[in-house]
């Protein structure tokens, strides 16, 4: 009796088949979603570690909690200004780095 054997993919092949190559609109879609997800979790671990409510984050920042709370879940509806202001509250560093290619592009 012959065994089957099991073809396994990686997730980069199953991102590619399933939602689309990198480049295309759908996976772009899919890479920034996944981002502003990541950035919001970010955001409520911070806040956490500072042992703070949204609330009082909210306060911090000059917004309503509801705001923190929709912040937290997923940042793609909040502003560059709001996030710098975020974070500045939370007294955490935050870093950005823009790649145009394959090159990092520094500020001197």
């Amino acid at each position: 009796m012959a065994t089957k054997e099991i073809k396994t993919y990686s997730l980069a092949e199953m991102k590619d088949k399933y939602i689309g190559k990198v480049g295309t609109a759908d996976r772009d879609e899919y890479e920034y979603e996944l981002s502003m997800d990541v950035l919001g979790k970010m955001i409520k671990s911070a806040r956490q570690e500072r042992h703070l409510t949204q609330e009082e984050l909210g306060k911090l920042v000059g917004v309503q909690k509801a705001q923190i709370s929709k912040l937290e879940s997923s940042a793609n509806s909040a502003t560059i200004d709001t996030i710098l202001k975020v974070f500045k509250a939370l007294k955490a560093e935050i870093n950005f780095n823009v790649k145009l290619e394959d090159n990092f592009v520094k500020l001197a």
